[in-house]
């Protein structure tokens, strides 16, 4: 009984991980509330992000409050709505991988370079629903995006 249980599980996955595989870059606002960045601009490179490689999110638009020190980047994502990824880190160390060579970012216009690396045990082509959120030093959301995508082996 576990045997045709476990076969039917598999034969599942692979049908759900083998569907049409979602185009890449349509990000929306999961934000409940006010943020302090108007965004023009969300963009993710390179897209489909390539499995324990260097990826980067690009927030372009203006900031209404400068970025204060402290804040956090939080990338969440989930497969058939079980989270299976999560990253946690320090918004300037992500600024910092960038390119940014200081955290306090005064209002006004602005282009946000922010880079992480994607785990090397993250499951590739599956279509996962990531979400992406910064927060300042100061406690208010920056943005709130969201997209589904996939990794691959590159």
């Amino acid at each position: 009984m576990k045997l045709i249980a476990t076969t039917a599980a598999l034969a599942t996955a692979a049908a759900i991980v083998s569907a049409e595989l979602p185009h890449p870059g349509n990000f929306s606002s999961c934000a409940s509330g006010p943020t302090q960045l108007a965004l023009d601009s969300f963009t993710l490179s390179p897209s489909p992000m390539c499995i324990g490689k260097e990826f980067c999110y690009t927030a372009t638009g203006t900031l209404n409050t400068a970025i204060v020190e402290g804040g956090t980047l939080s990338i969440m994502g989930r497969f058939l709505g079980r989270l299976i990824y999560t990253d946690n880190a320090d918004l300037c160390d992500a600024l910092a991988a960038g390119g940014h060579k200081d955290c306090a970012i005064p209002a006004g216009p602005v282009t946000l370079k922010m880079c992480r690396i994607l785990r090397p045990n993250f499951p590739p082509n599956w279509k996962t629903s990531f979400q992406v959120a910064a927060v300042s030093g100061d406690g208010g959301t920056l943005f709130c995006q969201a997209e589904t995508n996939y990794a691959v082996q590159c």
